[in-house]
């Protein structure tokens, strides 16, 4: 009697390679697709934009060429044009007076109370957090805060300086060109010394306290150990907060939009309210993209020594 042997089918070779090649290609594109939604929403949100400012600035861009979709090509006449206008040189001017003023008061009240709050003081979390309430409105209700307060005839400071009997009469803080790029700086100071204290507290929280321990077993007083372990610690910290600063204050326009509008008689114009007035003021977009694409170059320059020096300091 015979028996039956029931025998697999035999499967192509081919076939059963599919689902293998299948999943070893799913398996090299898959981390690759994860990031395709970073990758389109830079290519729509940085690279495109930027690329077109880049293009207007060589082209002669205005309303009436919009409108036809004929822009020519006019080489480097924009910038000729820009660089030429004593405008440009006095935003720059008042971008640099800005920029700088604001980030060596925010770096050195931000340091100061980073220090303060790195001690192990009662309420220090509550502090921190009251201290993090500059950095969490938004510029617009900070500036509008700041006008009101700063206003000649009801402002709140003019009242207590007179309570005080510090001033006679009402200062006018915005429309004095003599004070009203300082009444800006000290408003952007106030809006970025957050910012600069939660990150120096991050990188003063990353230093060993075995280091400080072996310097006071050693005789290091408190000003020795600051300058001989804080500092060199806090380097490669410092430099990125002083470079991101540097970055993001060089290009507030919000700020000062709402506090002077970039006046009295252009003393508070800075180079993004300068871009601004030509492009949607005059409406010469090849002007003012060329004025944006000087500012994109000049954070370039500093970015790159910014990485050179931060390379310096790791290898170091």
């Amino acid at each position: 009697m015979s028996t039956l042997v029931n025998t697999p089918p035999k499967v192509s070779k081919a076939i059963t390679q599919r689902p293998v090649r299948r999943r070893g290609m799913f398996k090299t594109l898959g981390p690759y697709l994860f990031l395709l939604p970073a990758v389109l929403f830079l290519i729509l949100f940085l690279v495109y934009p930027v690329g077109t400012m880049i293009v207007y600035s060589f082209e002669q861009v205005n309303v009436g060429s919009l409108l036809t979709g004929i822009t020519p090509f006019v080489g480097l006449d924009n910038y000729h044009t820009v660089i030429s206008d004593p405008d440009f040189r006095s935003s720059l001017v008042v971008s640099l007076v800005f920029t700088v003023a604001s980030l060596v008061f925010q770096y050195i009240i931000g340091f100061s109370m980073a220090l303060l709050f790195n001690r192990r003081i009662p309420l220090v979390g509550v502090m921190r957090g009251s201290v993090m309430i500059a950095w969490m409105l938004p510029v617009i209700v900070s500036a509008t805060i700041f006008k009101w307060m700063l206003q000649s005839d009801s402002g709140i400071v003019n009242y207590i300086l007179q309570s005080v009997h510090l001033i006679s009469s009402p200062v006018d803080w915005l429309t004095n060109p003599k004070l009203a790029l300082w009444a800006v700086v000290i408003a952007n100071i106030w809006i970025g010394i957050p910012f600069n204290m939660s990150l120096l507290l991050a990188g003063l929280q990353g230093i060993s306290e075995a280091l400080y321990e072996a310097a006071v077993v050693d005789g290091a007083n408190g000003f020795r150990r600051f300058l001989h372990i804080t500092l060199p610690l806090m380097r490669s910290t410092s430099l990125t907060v002083l470079m991101l600063g540097f970055i993001y204050t060089l290009n507030v326009f919000d700020l000062i939009y709402v506090l002077t509008g970039g006046g009295p008689v252009n003393v508070t114009e800075a180079m993004p309210l300068y871009a601004y007035r030509i492009a949607f003021g005059q409406f010469d977009l090849g002007s003012g993209a060329a004025v944006a694409t000087l500012m994109f170059l000049l954070l370039l320059g500093v970015s790159t020594i910014y990485l050179f020096l931060l390379r310096r300091e790791e290898t170091a």
